[in-house]
């Protein structure tokens, strides 16, 4: 079987390529990303692999279509870039729903510490042979009140670490996992009261209709003043303007973000060379209480070998079978996860 791998980063390659060759699956690897004018680039191949920045809209499902491609392979969890409706009876959609949550939840925890002990100051410090402790008073995470907002795979590890540092946690979740209800430390709580009463929050939850935006002006206005926000899920989770506003008014005390609303432009892409025409982005980067990494949280050699064997198996699944269990399917106004091998009209 033959697939086109679009936004290829050095680091695919090889997990890929091998699992791919130990699977009978050739890789034809494109550094563009899929959009309505590389979607070409997919004619000859019996499938396309594409990561979270690649447009999967309609007339690209379209095209894709009309090319006889019948297997989109996600190498990633979320799926916001697929227009799941106008996919479902045209082509399978595939995702790798866990590849290492630890990768995530310790990149949160990392961001949290670098932020809250001033590391990243110290660091650029140091390399200048500054060793003054001036302005790198920081706080003892221990005591302190976390809010998790979305306590699936990730968000749980999140929250055992935060146990293992002595944290109160306030979760907030549609769907409570029963292991954290009965752990003690761990109260859920409806969103309002996580707002109030967290001094930290931290966003793992995926993105929807319903939670975009979950972080704008009035959950802002909600929260404790000062509070600390990581977002290693989904940049359109917060409203960036809001949190730009609220770094301002001193309302949030310090942003760790691993994800932007649009990273499409600018994530995953050496641009040092280039003017920063996103204003919002170079404003918060500017901010000296705040981090921006590029969508790393999943970066771990784990996490990568985790990816291409899941998409590989996800791809071989679907060619022998004609079903996989990582299949996403449109059923009631949603995309879900396929659980009896019917999501193909």
């Amino acid at each position: 079987m033959k697939f086109a791998f679009f936004d290829t980063k050095p680091y695919d390659k090889p997990h890929f390529e091998r699992y791919g060759k130990e699977n009978g699956v050739t890789f034809k690897f494109f550094e563009t990303k899929l959009n309505e004018d590389t979607v070409k680039l997919a004619h000859g191949f019996d499938g396309v692999c594409v990561f979270v920045n690649d447009t999967v809209n309609a007339a690209v499902i379209d095209k894709l279509h009309e090319m006889g491609i019948k297997i989109l392979a996600l190498r990633c969890a979320g799926f916001n870039n697929v227009d799941m409706k106008h996919a479902f009876g045209k082509i399978h959609v595939v995702r790798v729903p866990a590849y290492s949550p630890y990768a995530v939840a310790e990149h949160a925890m990392a961001l949290l510490l670098a932020s809250t002990r001033k590391i990243h100051k110290a660091f650029n410090r140091s390399k200048e042979f500054n060793f003054s402790l001036a302005g790198l008073t920081g706080f003892d995470l221990y005591g302190k009140t976390v809010g998790v907002i979305g306590t699936g795979k990730i968000g749980r590890i999140f929250v055992n670490i935060c146990l293992g540092f002595g944290m109160k946690v306030l979760a907030y979740d549609k769907f409570p996992s029963k292991e954290l209800e009965s752990t003690a430390g761990v109260k859920y709580v409806e969103l309002d009261e996580l707002l109030a009463g967290s001094d930290i929050i931290s966003l793992h939850c995926p993105l929807t209709e319903e939670t975009q935006h979950l972080i704008g002006k009035e959950a802002i206005e909600k929260c404790k003043k000062g509070v600390v926000l990581i977002n290693t899920s989904r940049g359109a989770l917060v409203d960036s303007e809001a949190l730009l506003a609220g770094i301002k008014s001193r309302q949030i005390g310090a942003a760790c973000l691993d994800v932007y609303e649009e990273e499409s432009d600018w994530f995953f892409e050496d641009n040092s060379a280039n003017i920063m025409e996103d204003d919002t982005l170079a404003r918060l980067i500017s901010m000296p209480n705040v981090i921006v990494t590029s969508h790393q949280a999943f970066l771990t050699e784990e996490a990568l070998e985790n990816i291409a064997e899941t998409t590989v198996n996800n791809i071989i699944s679907l060619s022998k079978t004609g079903q996989c269990p990582n299949e996403l399917c449109y059923r009631g106004g949603t995309a879900v996860d396929c659980k009896d091998g019917k999501c193909f009209a």
